[in-house]
Parts: C-alpha cells; structure tokens; sequence
C-alpha cells in the first residue's frame, strides 16, 4: 500500500518516468523495472561479470566482460547489434558521433561509430584503462607502460579519427582507472601512493599524494567511478581504512569520515547534501548514508545480502539498491529511509537509469 500511494504521489506532482536497468550478472540480460514492476528483459547479453551500461539519445549501450560492445533498444528492450572489440574489455564511452572502447588483451582502444561499425584500431602495446573524453580530446592510460596517452579527434571522411598529441611518461605505477573533470583527467595507481591530474588540453601533470590517518600512503582506492565529486567537495574511499576522505576542488585534503568497514562504493544524491556508502568483509551487507556538509554518518542501513551498487533516483525521493545474494532491487523512500518496494531480481549488480527523451 505503501509504494502505491508514493507512486501515485509521484505521478501527481509530475516527476518524469526513469526506467531501471538492471545487470543480471549469472543470466546474461539486463531486467528492466518501471514503477516497481519488472516489465521486461534485454536478453543474451554475453558475459555480465562486469557489465556496463550507458545511454545516449534513444539508444543504450552495453559492454560485456568477453570484449563484446552491443547496442540495444531500451524502449523495445531488444538487442539491435553487437561487436566484439577483443577477448576482454573493461571500459567504454559513447559520444554523440563515435564510441571508444578500451581493451585489454589485444591491446588496443578501438573507435566505433554509434552503430558499431569499426572506424579505427589504436596499437598501445598496453593493456588500456581509463578511457575518457572531453571536447575533442580522448584520454586513456596504459596499465602495462604508465603512461598516459591523449589523442585529438580530428576526423577524416567526416568521421571519428584520433591522432596523438600528449604522452605522459612515468605517470606511476600500473594505472587502472580514471574519471574526467571539466578539461582534467584524473587518475589512479595501484602501486603508486599518488593519483595525477592532466589537463587534456595543455598536457600539463602533476601527481597529488593520498595519505591514510596516521600518514601512509594508500596504495589502493577503488576504481574512480565509485568516487564522489560534488561542487565544494570531493570525497574518496579509502580502501582498507574504514574512512572516506575528503578534498577541496583543488586536491587539499579538508577531513576524514569514520565509517563501518572497508569502504568500496561512494555515491552522491542528485542534491548533493547526501551520500550512499557501501563496503566490503564483514560489512558488506551494510550502507551508510553521509551528510556531506557536516562530514557525518547520520544513518546505517543493514540488508539480508550483499549489496553490489547502489543509484539515485534523479526524479523521485528513492535510493536503489541490487541486493546480490538475495536477488533483490531494493526502492528506500530517501525522506524515511524505509523500504518503497522491492523487486525480484536474480543476481542483480549494476543498475542504470533511462529517460526517454
């Protein structure tokens, strides 16, 4: 009753309709929920171990952990087209006249148009990571080489081609992701007690050193899609330091937050005034929310199983949760922190937004 009458609500005051994509991990399709009900699926979808979806206009994109890009339908929720870009592939952008895909065991950063037809092969000798873009300029690192490559689209035939002009030597030590800001590029190390920061235009780098409370190094941060970037803040999970530091727009560090565990996945309400935290060992059935003025845990949610990703709504006072090994989507009410609904969903990770244009 609960959910019907926060739905009806919710249509009431005119808030869009999102439509959820959910990665179903073990099965290789993505379930599709509106308005708490499972109304579809995209199926055969290759390996999901790490499956990755993004939207772009009226079209959605996949890329599987086996090296496959595939374009889907998200409104007819069928598979349009797929491509295999290598054995195993691990990141992708998709832009309005061209996608990139990073890949790891040929080596390469393959340039496809949006109906995945092949425009350019970029020889690295590297496995690559790391893959944004900003205006013209595409950025990615190379794991096996610590460098950072910048190329410039400058388009032959009317179409995507990149040329190189900016080779970032000795960047650090075995790059593995990065995230993108206005005209930086920011990356991580998983041997290096640094993350840098190039400015994709004028090559310029620096490396910024990442401390722990008593003044180690940290040697590892999770994979920077799981960092939080909100106007006035930047927070991160420290990996095995039960804490998520905080920075200022400029790197300087402001403060710590204790947390439950080992925290893994940071996430920002569309607001910003809150953030989602979750964790890993004994704590991974644990979610933490941040008020992220105060720098302060406020509220701790407990679940039956592990909780894999977690994604504001950006039209509805809900926070989604993929409860794994309970094989649920979990709606919490974001004003009561108590459960909306819930949806039977096996082997649920990753879950993405759609909103028809």
């Amino acid at each position: 009753m609960r959910a019907i009458i926060l739905l009806a609500l919710l249509a009431a005051l005119g808030w869009a309709k999102e439509t959820l994509f959910v990665v179903q991990r073990e099965f290789s399709a993505l379930s599709t929920i509106e308005e708490g009900k499972v109304i579809g699926w995209v199926k055969n979808l290759r390996n999901l171990n790490h499956g990755v979806v993004k939207f772009e206009g009226k079209d959605g994109y996949l890329i599987s952990r086996d090296g496959y890009v595939i374009k889907f339908d998200p409104i007819k929720r069928v598979k349009v087209k797929e491509y295999r870009t290598s054995q195993s592939a691990i990141g992708f952008i998709v832009e309005p006249d061209f996608l990139a895909v990073a890949n790891y065991d040929d080596k390469t950063v393959e340039i496809l148009d949006r109906d995945l037809n092949p425009l350019q092969k970029i020889e690295t000798g590297s496995k690559n990571v790391g893959i944004k873009a900003y205006k013209d300029y595409l950025a990615f690192s190379l794991m096996d080489k610590d460098q950072l490559w910048v190329m410039k689209n400058v388009k032959r035939a009317g179409k995507a081609h990149f040329e190189r002009v900016h080779v970032i030597e000795q960047a650090g030590i075995a790059p593995f992701d990065a995230m993108i800001r206005g005209d930086e590029y920011i990356v991580g190390f998983f041997r290096s007690p640094h993350f840098g920061v190039l400015n994709v235009e004028t090559g310029h780098y620096r490396k910024i050193g990442l401390n722990n409370r008593e003044g180690k190094p940290v040697l590892k941060v999770p994979h920077f899609g799981f960092w939080s970037i909100a106007k006035e803040r930047i927070f991160i999970p420290a990996v095995g330091d039960s804490q998520v530091h905080v920075f200022n727009p400029e790197f300087k560090p402001i403060g710590s937050v204790e947390v439950a565990g080992n925290p893994v996945f940071t996430s920002l309400s569309p607001d910003e005034k809150l953030m989602a935290v979750t964790f890993s060992g004994e704590a991974f059935p644990v979610v933490q929310i941040l008020d992220t003025q105060k720098m302060a845990v406020i509220k701790t949610l407990r679940f039956d199983g592990s909780i894999l990703h977690v994604r504001w709504s950006e039209e509805e006072p809900l926070l989604f949760l993929s409860d794994n090994t309970s094989n649920q989507m979990i709606a919490l009410n974001t004003r009561t922190w108590e459960r909306a609904y819930e949806v039977t969903v096996r082997t649920p990770s990753g879950i993405f937004i759609h909103k028809e244009p």
